[in-house]
């Protein structure tokens, strides 16, 4: 029998405010451990919490930008349970009634569109991080009340690819939205992943596990693919699968098992006392939404119509927001919209795939890459050359005129001593000057050849090209 895999994605993001959701502390990352904490991110008895209006804000915003209904009410809950990394005992989030829902995105994924409905977003505070130690395990509480949105999606995604483009999607509407740096190393982005399998037709739901806190894409397509072979495996050795909570574990390539998985009613949800339900006037919405920076379809579409992008070109741009960032710097100094989405789609994107880095890791600025593309069109380097001192930079994070200067690359665009070469090359290749004079066209390409020969790749190939023609047609 043939099975298919059911996937449902949690992805949880930290927004990009300045204080805690609950407090005045500072988000700031990398902070001693314990010193951006106070009473009401400890949980000291007596403490309130007073609800951050910027991040009431921000996921308004994210919840306008994946096609959610807002909710005009709303309130926070509290979600009982115990761990040494929750200090209150309990964490302050959303139950039945979140500031979003019902909304959905459009993925491509397996060669084809696919729709990915979202239940809900809800906002609600992160724990603190545990720090296990060879003498024990620590715990840092910096993190606790940090400010999460959960985006919480419905049962659609059928294969780990597209379980990986859907959250790669989320990720580059939140950094397109500016409501999160979704900086996966720091913890700001991370994904639980429901997992279930069933025969090929049916239409019930076989029983669920959920894979806790996968902080990378290569993380999450493995932990799927796992889960659904274990299970494929336990079904058909007539095994039971039990509902659980997971972990992977990324240096052996596992699964393993952390507890039973709970349901909404075992962790005793109820309103917050504490904290006023939150009435959002129609006003403050549409406020919300006329301040909205453009997302990747708007960006798309004024690429298309403003810069003649190919559709193509526009779509790998808007896919990324870092690189989208990146190309709009560029032509902030070098306005040739449709040569720097050349060179940044192509040449740019080969480099960084080559070496598995991000756009904000490159070791050079935009404005570098405008230099660069500015000495290619003035005609000081060659585009080939060009190729050569982009992997230099990426490589050395040094300037183009550093390399170009260091490595003599400057190409000879001097008239006088070009015409002195090309009268040597004629003079030593008669046969291919007849040819040309007797209509064979490709002749004048051997001989720029031999132009660029003798100056090692130096010569200006269009002023060699004007010269040679005007010399032969004397």
């Amino acid at each position: 029998m043939k099975y298919e895999v059911v996937i449902g994605l949690e992805i949880h993001a930290e927004l990009s405010t300045q204080s805690k959701v609950f407090c005045g502390c500072s988000t700031a990352f990398g902070a001693e451990p314990n010193t951006n904490v106070c009473p009401v991110c400890l949980g000291m008895p007596g403490a309130l919490p007073v609800l951050n209006k910027k991040a009431v804000e921000y996921i308004v915003r994210a919840g306008l930008a994946l096609n959610c209904e807002i909710a005009n009410y709303s309130k926070m809950d509290r979600k009982n349970y115990f761990y040494p990394d929750l200090p209150k005992a309990y964490q302050i989030s959303q139950f039945d009634l979140p500031f979003c829902k019902g909304g959905y995105l459009n993925i491509q994924a397996d060669g084809k569109e696919h729709t990915v409905g979202i239940t809900r977003i809800h906002l609600e505070e992160d724990a603190g991080k545990l720090v296990h130690t060879p003498g024990g395990t620590l715990v840092d509480y910096n993190r606790s009340s940090m400010p999460l949105i959960e985006i919480v999606s419905e049962p659609d995604m059928r294969s780990a690819k597209q379980a990986v483009e859907y959250a790669k999607a989320i990720r580059n509407i939140l950094l397109f939205a500016k409501v999160s740096n979704c900086k996966m190393q720091e913890g700001a982005l991370r994904f639980d992943a429901n997992v279930s399998v069933r025969p090929f037709g049916s239409k019930s739901y076989g029983t669920r596990t959920e894979i806790k806190n996968l902080s990378s894409f290569k993380m999450l397509q493995k932990a799927i693919d796992y889960e659904y072979q274990r299970q494929v495996s336990m079904i058909e050795k007539g095994e039971k699968i039990r509902q659980q909570t997971l972990r992977w574990n990324e240096s052996s390539n596992r699964i393993i098992a952390l507890r039973s998985k709970e349901d909404a009613h075992d962790y005793r949800y109820f309103p917050d006392p504490d904290l006023l339900p939150v009435i959002l006037s129609d006003a403050f919405i549409e406020d919300v939404r006329s301040k909205m920076p453009q997302m990747p379809e708007e960006k798309k579409k004024m690429y298309i119509e403003q810069f003649q992008l190919s559709e193509y070109d526009a779509e790998v741009l808007t896919a990324n927001s870092e690189l989208c960032a990146f190309y709009e710097e560029v032509l902030q100094d070098y306005n040739e919209p449709k040569i720097a989405a050349n060179w940044v789609n192509v040449e740019l994107m080969a480099l960084l795939n080559q070496s598995d880095m991000l756009v904000e890791e490159l070791p050079f600025a935009a404005c570098d890459m405008a230099q660069l593309l500015q000495n290619i069109q003035s005609g000081k380097i060659s585009g080939k050359m060009g190729k050569g001192v982009l992997a230099d930079m990426f490589e050395t994070g040094k300037s183009p005129e550093e390399i170009i200067s260091a490595k003599g690359l400057s190409q000879i665009s001097d008239t006088a001593e070009l015409e002195k070469i090309a009268d040597e090359v004629l003079a030593n290749n008669p046969a291919s000057v007849a040819d040309y004079r007797a209509g064979k066209e490709k002749a004048i390409g051997f001989l720029v050849g031999q132009v660029m020969k003798a100056t090692k790749g130096a010569a200006n190939p269009q002023s060699v090209n004007e010269i040679l023609r005007t010399k032969l047609n004397e």
